[in-house]
């Protein structure tokens, strides 16, 4: 008999996170963003709930072989582009979008054979400082685009990097409005922070991401509470054996819980090898039939220890949920220092995986 952790993957709440992307953004088209394998969520497992979608987003070209070999015909946006010329022939063959950021990637369309022009998506660098044309170069750049054959449709894109923060994007629309001033063509700035809370930032395409597997592009679930977003993902296990600890003794690897009064400890079939934090503080939230309880002594390779205290009636065999429906994967993360997006994508290839 396996294990007894899972991975449960809801079609439903995939369908339904799309939804509310286009309740927030109703006059834009959306690149539903499937990069990392669909955020660990897999690439397969995540198309039924995002087929609705305008488009997808990723950065592998195997993967966007994959969608179409799925039976996606609509527009595939490479969202990193493509690195060596040979790469365009994929491109041209499965009829890709791609982001262009660099002179580089410019001078190989300007050299590539091709059966029709590629649509592309010009990238400014408005102030992220990743990839893109600083806007005092971006119109250089989209004329030099424009007069090569090999370019179809261009569409200007940016990115921000505080949408989900006090500063906002404030200086990068400004950024992005003097460098793509008087250019034509239709505009993709918003991630999910922006979808949220930026409409101004909508214009004709949204890009999404975090947000349609449920968690927050802030890391604070408070700040999606009311969106209607729902977790696309459930990560769950069992108690596979219970510690009875007088006071005084201690748990795990390095001892560095100690029993503060007589108390139940269940260990969990789950650890850093299947991609829970090995960093989880005590105290980091876990729920053991139901009920709100805390992980104690640090994280292992495949087992976790939690306080049985307000569960009383736990024992082997007892659900527990990691994250998912009765908690939400950004209250986990925050406590162990990190983001809903790292944990998610973090679940390791040996946790059995099911859609729904």
């Amino acid at each position: 008999m396996p294990r007894p952790l899972l991975a449960t993957i809801h079609t439903a709440a995939l369908a339904n996170n799309l939804a509310v992307a286009r309740r927030y953004a109703p006059k834009s088209k959306i690149w539903a963003i499937v990069k990392a394998n669909a955020y660990g969520h897999g690439l397969a497992r995540a198309f039924p709930g995002l087929r609705a979608t305008d488009g997808f987003g990723l950065l592998d070209l195997e993967e966007a072989v994959k969608l179409r070999e799925l039976g996606w015909a609509g527009p595939i946006l490479l969202l990193e582009g493509f690195f060596r010329p040979t790469d365009i022939d994929l491109v041209d063959r499965y009829s890709l979008t791609s982001a262009l950021h660099s002179d580089e990637q410019l001078r190989m369309l300007e050299m590539a054979r091709l059966s029709k022009p590629v649509n592309i998506q010009l990238k400014m660098n408005s102030g992220m400082n990743r990839l893109g044309y600083t806007p005092d170069k971006f119109r250089a750049a989209w004329e030099r685009a424009r007069a090569c054959q090999g370019v179809g449709q261009i569409t200007l894109m940016t990115h921000f990097s505080d949408a989900d923060s006090e500063r906002g994007i404030e200086h990068q629309m400004a950024a992005f409005e003097r460098g793509a001033h008087g250019i034509a063509g239709a505009r993709s700035l918003a991630n999910s922070a922006a979808t949220l809370w930026h409409p101004k930032s909508h214009f004709d395409w949204v890009r999404p991401g975090v947000m349609l597997y449920g968690a927050s592009p802030s890391g604070v679930h408070a700040d999606i509470r009311s969106s209607g977003l729902q977790p696309a993902m459930t990560l769950a296990s069992e108690l596979i054996a219970v510690q009875t600890l007088p006071e005084g003794e201690t748990i795990g690897y390095g001892s560095i819980f100690k029993a503060r009064a007589g108390m139940r400890v269940g260990v969990v079939a789950c650890g850093y090898a299947d991609g829970y934090s090995r960093v989880a503080p005590e105290g980091t939230p876990i729920v053991v039939d139901g009920i709100r309880t805390r992980v104690v002594g640090r994280v292992s390779m495949d087992m976790i220890t939690v306080d049985l205290t307000p569960c009383p009636q736990a024992g082997i065999g007892s659900r527990v949920e990691l994250w998912g429906n009765a908690l939400p994967i950004d209250d986990v993360a925050q406590a162990c220092g990190t983001i809903g997006y790292e944990l998610m994508c973090a679940v390791a290839m040996r946790v059995p995986v099911r859609a729904e």
